[in-house]
């Protein structure tokens, strides 16, 4: 059974991803909801601190398999994908989920033990410095292993950001107004790219919006 994401948890608030244009189900004592595609979100204040403190993944190996891959608290899930919402923000589905690793080899090596096996690479520069990205497949969502190439240092890898993708970047980056940067192209062919100013509606998840993918490039 191939590995999929069935539900990411976020130490936030459901009224400011309301704020940001989210449709959120009321979730109770569990924390509320919000659909993105096949994904839920799971929102609810955590003594684990603020971001992505956690995710659910579907098709793991085996009963006993670790509930910590490589410092990132994951449990089991047999739940069946979640229906999508409609979002006023325009936002269809998650493109990608950036994976920060402080030890790359280590990283991949974890996910090899889940039966994750890398799709390609590529070397880049963020911040002046050199950092490598290995591209996983986990159902309809990329995750993007992010590191440095050269040095390894110690300390759990963490779930960085999202991506998400949109149904009109243009319309998308109106909705938001000064809240998003200026539309760029992105890396990938034919797709264009702005970064949200998550802070100033009070998300703690670094976020992002990506046109949707060009049939064939």
């Amino acid at each position: 059974m191939a590995i999929t994401v069935a539900e990411i948890e976020v130490a936030d608030p459901a009224d400011a991803w309301v704020r940001a244009g989210f449709c959120v189900d009321s979730g109770g004592d569990a924390g509320a909801v919000c659909r993105i595609g096949g994904v839920r979100v799971r929102l609810a204040e955590s003594d684990r601190g603020t971001g992505i403190v956690g995710w659910s993944l579907r098709g793991l190996p085996s009963r006993d398999s670790p509930v910590d891959l490589d410092g990132i608290p994951t449990t089991r899930s047999d739940s069946v994908a979640a229906t999508p919402a409609e979002h006023a923000n325009g936002v269809t589905a998650i493109d990608h989920i950036v994976l920060l690793s402080p030890d790359l080899r280590r990283t991949v090596e974890s996910l090899a033990g889940i039966g994750a096996e890398p799709r390609r690479e590529r070397d880049g520069e963020l911040g002046g410095r050199p950092i490598r990205q290995i591209f996983f497949r986990f159902g309809e969502v990329i995750i993007e292993v992010v590191g440095s190439p050269q040095t390894a240092t110690e300390g759990p890898s963490t779930l960085w950001g999202i991506t998400y993708v949109v149904a009109d970047i243009d319309a998308t980056a109106a909705y938001f107004g000064d809240r998003t940067a200026l539309v760029k192209p992105a890396v990938q062919p034919g797709r264009r790219i702005t970064t949200l100013r998550h802070h100033e509606l009070g998300m703690s998840v670094r976020s992002a919006m990506i046109s949707a993918p060009i049939l064939g490039a």
